[in-house]
């Protein structure tokens, strides 16, 4: 397993393949307040690219095409909150889309457990930290920690997510769990434009 940082914006040679894992790390959980300050990408190949992205200084063409190829899917866990930071950040469509957490709460109803943490462990045996979660991800060098921990956020989401395909597909769901993804990007939408809080489509 290799790690590589990066300052700004991936590499220009970099290729990660038709589905690439992607992950964000923020200053909080409030898209208009909480800057966007870490991206993480894997492959799925056991390596996984970490970008620190510059707090006055936004730019990465790179990463905006990446997310907005409509021939790569990208792959998250809560996609939901991560689609809406790099919408807002960099002004990217990012689309298409898989969602772990979306699958797994598809499909794994016998249990009320759906982080990252727990699928690692359900689905893959794994025990991976959390420690670093909720560190100062806008400090000027991220600590070896840290970028260890970011890796950790993407690089077993493709093992998890041919799981829970398997589960998605055995139980008739693989339909409802794409037409659920397609509908990600508006969702993260309605969050970006205050409607986060609000369910438009309840009756009252």
């Amino acid at each position: 397993m290799s790690i590589h940082l990066h300052l700004g914006d991936l590499p220009n040679d970099l290729d990660l393949g038709n589905l690439v894992a992607v992950d964000t790390e923020t200053m909080g959980l409030k898209l208009h307040r909480d800057r966007l300050c870490v991206v993480q990408l894997s492959a799925g190949d056991g390596d996984a690219h970490v970008v620190k992205i510059p707090q006055n200084n936004i730019c990465a063409p790179n990463l905006v095409r990446l997310f907005s190829h409509q021939k790569t899917v990208k792959l998250f866990h809560f996609a939901r909150f991560d689609i809406g930071v790099l919408t807002h950040y960099l002004n990217c469509q990012c689309q298409p889309v898989f969602c772990t957490k979306i699958a797994s709460r598809l499909v794994r109803t016998y249990t009320d457990k759906h982080g990252l943490k727990d699928l690692c462990k359900a689905l893959l045996d794994l025990d991976i930290s959390k420690q670093q979660q909720s560190s100062d991800w806008g400090a000027s060098e991220l600590s070896k920690a840290q970028i260890e921990y970011a890796a950790s956020d993407v690089l077993y989401l493709h093992a998890i997510w041919e799981k829970l395909k398997e589960m998605l597909i055995r139980e008739g769901l693989m339909d409802l769990a794409q037409a659920t993804f397609d509908f990600l990007p508006i969702r993260s939408a309605l969050d970006i434009n205050g409607f986060e809080d609000d369910d438009i489509f309840a009756h009252h």
